[in-house]
C-alpha cells in the first residue's frame, strides 16, 4: 500500500511539474512557454517587466525559434522570433504605446537613422491604434522571414504587417540594441 500511495504521489508531482513548465506568472500575467506561429513553436527566450516612473507598463516575453543570450546575434537573426507584450496599466493607450515604442527605436538607432523607417513607423502606429488599447490587451508582434515583415496581432487577431528585415532590426532593437530603453529588461530576455 506504501508502495502504491508514494507511486501516485510521484505521479503527481511529475504532472504538476509539467504544468508549471508550461507557463509562467508573474505581475498576474500568464506568460506562455512556446506559441505558435505559422506552425511552428517558438520558445521563451526571458520575460521581464517594463516600469516606467514607479509604473508596471508591460510584461514583455522574447520568443526564439533558437535560444540565445546574444543579443546582437537575435537581431541579425533572419529568423522566426517574437515580443509579446502585455499591458499592466489603464494608463497606456495606444498613442502612449506607439508614443513609447518610438523613443525607443530613437535611443537604439539613433534619431538620424529613424527617417528610413517614416514608413513603418506609421504603419505600426495605425495598427496599435485600430481600437484604443487598455488593461490585459495583448500584443504579439512576430518576424516572419519568409515575407521579411513583423505580423501584428492583438489579442491573437491579425492586425496587419510591417515589412522589413532593418525595421525588424531596429525594432527588437528597442529592448536589445547596445542602447535599450530598459537594461534590466535586455538582461531578463536574454534569460540573465
Amino acid at each position: 500500500m506504501k508502495k502504491i500511495i508514494l507511486s501516485l504521489f510521484t505521479i503527481f508531482l511529475f504532472v504538476q511539474s509539467n504544468i508549471a513548465q508550461n507557463q509562467f506568472e508573474t505581475e498576474g500575467v500568464i506568460v506562455p512557454r512556446t506559441i505558435e506561429f505559422q506552425k511552428r513553436a517558438l520558445q521563451l527566450n526571458g520575460f521581464g517587466t517594463r516600469s516606467k516612473m514607479w509604473v508596471d507598463v508591460y510584461v514583455q516575453a522574447l520568443y526564439l525559434t533558437n535560444l540565445s543570450d546574444d543579443a546582437q546575434y537575435i537581431l541579425e537573426s533572419d529568423t522566426e522570433m517574437a515580443v509579446r507584450l502585455q499591458i499592466l496599466s489603464n494608463l497606456v493607450s495606444s498613442k502612449k504605446l506607439t508614443k513609447s515604442l518610438n523613443n525607443g527605436m530613437k535611443k537604439s538607432v539613433g534619431e538620424e537613422n529613424m527617417k528610413q523607417f517614416e514608413s513603418q513607423i506609421s504603419l505600426l502606429e495605425s495598427l496599435l491604434s485600430s481600437e484604443d488599447t487598455k488593461k490585459d490587451d495583448a500584443f504579439n508582434l512576430i518576424y516572419n522571414p519568409i515575407d521579411r515583415s513583423i505580423w501584428v496581432y492583438k489579442n491573437n487577431k491579425l492586425e496587419g504587417k510591417i515589412p522589413g528585415f532593418e525595421f525588424k532590426k531596429a525594432f527588437f532593437g528597442i529592448w536589445l540594441s547596445n542602447n535599450p530603453v530598459d537594461a534590466d529588461l535586455k538582461n531578463d530576455l536574454l534569460g540573465k
